[in-house]
């Protein structure tokens, strides 16, 4: 059973195409990594499964739902940890957990409930009281993680989660995302630089550059198509070498659907 189906999308930002004709399915329980290089279209392509954006054309299911003509219903279906942060800095962390699961209308008993096993989870219940503007970067990606989860959902979505934090942290984030896989048969779908990490954690890649899905499958797959020894190597030999620059048309479209969705 496929979590998530996209057939022929595209989406347009004036002349500039961010995503172009792009067809892929995820299946539920999969680890599923969206990598590129920047501006390639990884961003464009999530907000469009999460309803932030509206595809220019194509097709779309996230969980058996269309984004755009069942929106509420996609968007209890999924979790999603962005980009940026998204946290409320004058909040405690229990504030932030609790706000986040009024607004998906948890009952309050098993919100409560859920609260104090996801903290837990992630090694904050201790820190539950504390302001969040007091939090390290390490801290709040964690809260972020567990706030995404409150409301038991099928897919995950991890924008570059782990962006400017120490190894040590990036380890025990990937370790609580492979422990729900494992445990809750969740479908993760991640976008990520650091390919060490997309190479350890994930069961199928797709390489987006340009707008298009340039080379589809396993890690393995991947290197034998390529003759290469790694992810990385593999990566470059299928997007090149040039240091690339993500377009501000597509930038500034990400940060107002990411505004959107704080509402």
């Amino acid at each position: 059973m496929d979590a998530i189906q996209i057939e022929n999308l595209t989406k347009k930002f004036d002349d500039f195409i961010a995503v172009n004709n792009v067809s892929f399915s995820v299946k539920a329980g999969e680890i599923f990594g969206l990598l590129g290089p920047n501006g390639a279209g990884k961003t464009t392509t999530i907000k469009m499964l999460t309803t932030l954006l509206h595809p220019t054309s194509g097709l779309i299911r996230v969980n058996g739902y269309d984004p755009i003509k069942q929106e509420d219903e996609v968007r209890h279906s999924f979790g999603i940890v962005f980009q940026d942060p998204s946290l409320d800095d004058e909040l405690t962390a229990y504030e932030n957990m609790e706000f986040h699961g009024v607004l998906y209308q948890v009952p309050k008993s098993l919100r409560r409930e859920r609260i104090e096993y996801l903290l837990k989870f992630v090694e904050l219940w201790d820190r539950r009281n504390d302001l969040v503007k007091h939090f390290s970067g390490g801290m709040k990606r964690r809260l972020e993680v567990a706030r995404g989860l409150i409301h038991h959902p099928k897919i995950l979505f991890l924008d570059e989660p782990t962006l400017g934090l120490d190894p040590q942290t990036r380890d025990h984030i990937w370790k609580y995302i492979k422990q729900l896989n494992k445990d809750e048969g969740m479908t993760v779908f991640l976008t990520t630089h650091y390919m060490e990490e997309a190479q350890k954690v994930a069961d199928k890649i797709a390489i987006i550059d340009h707008g298009k899905i340039v080379k589809l499958g396993t890690v393995k797959e991947l290197e034998q198509a390529t003759n290469t020894n790694s992810l990385e190597e593999a990566f470059l030999k299928l997007t090149g070498y040039s240091i690339r620059e993500e377009k501000s048309s597509a930038r500034d479209s990400m940060r107002q659907g990411r505004r959107l969705w704080m509402r």
